[in-house]
């Protein structure tokens, strides 16, 4: 065998072991990035609910939803949170189109039928446009907190109380006809989503 001979043998004997070696360290730290990325998840979903507001596993336990595709948008799934055994809130994971993708959203509604908080788990809005609304600096959904369904949901160019993202209108109305539908839902199923409690 001559030295190009040897030359593309060794080539392919190096990028074999490398490929080996890669392929390798995927499986062993599949596991570990599996868990990281439950636990974010997780940390994302319960985000909203208030520190010290539950002492239960909320995820753990999905609540059965009736009726999950809304006139607008669609519920993904419903978590209760409790607090020694009593509702503190549900937690309702929203999704709705936005002006470039879907918009998920995790919702967190107190037992009266108030919104307590409302973060988005996930986007595909334009950068520096939409894209801002999960931006925790800019804090544009806090607005919406300790609203109810039957407040007026428009935005202030509309006549409405709550302004919009600067720039982006569409996701700004796609959010909040996301989060009017997750309060209406809470509204017309309460009883079923509290356990049948009956709480004020």
């Amino acid at each position: 065998m001559n030295n190009h001979g040897r030359n593309i043998l060794g080539l392919l004997v190096i990028t074999a072991l490398a490929v080996s070696a890669t392929l390798a360290w995927r499986h062993w730290t599949e596991p570990a990035r599996a868990r990281a990325q439950i636990q974010l998840q997780t940390e994302q979903r319960l985000a909203v609910l208030p520190a010290h507001s539950y002492d239960n596993r909320p995820l753990d336990a999905p609540l059965a939803l009736a009726e999950s595709q809304l006139p607008n948008s669609r519920l993904q799934a419903g978590y209760l949170a409790t607090l020694a055994n009593r509702p503190t809130a549900i937690l309702l994971i929203s999704q709705i189109q936005g002006y470039t993708g879907p918009i998920t959203l995790s919702i967190a509604i107190a037992p009266d039928g108030r919104l307590l908080a409302s973060r988005v788990i996930g986007q595909q809005e334009t950068p520096g446009l939409g894209g801002r609304l999960g931006e925790p600096q800019l804090a544009w959904l806090t607005q919406f907190a300790g609203h109810r369904s039957t407040d007026h949901w428009s935005l202030r160019r509309d006549g409405g109380d709550f302004d919009q993202l600067a720039g982006a209108t569409v996701t700004s109305r796609a959010v909040m006809t996301a989060l009017r539908e997750a309060l209406s839902y809470f509204d017309q199923h309460r009883h079923a989503l509290l356990g049948n409690s009956d709480h004020d």
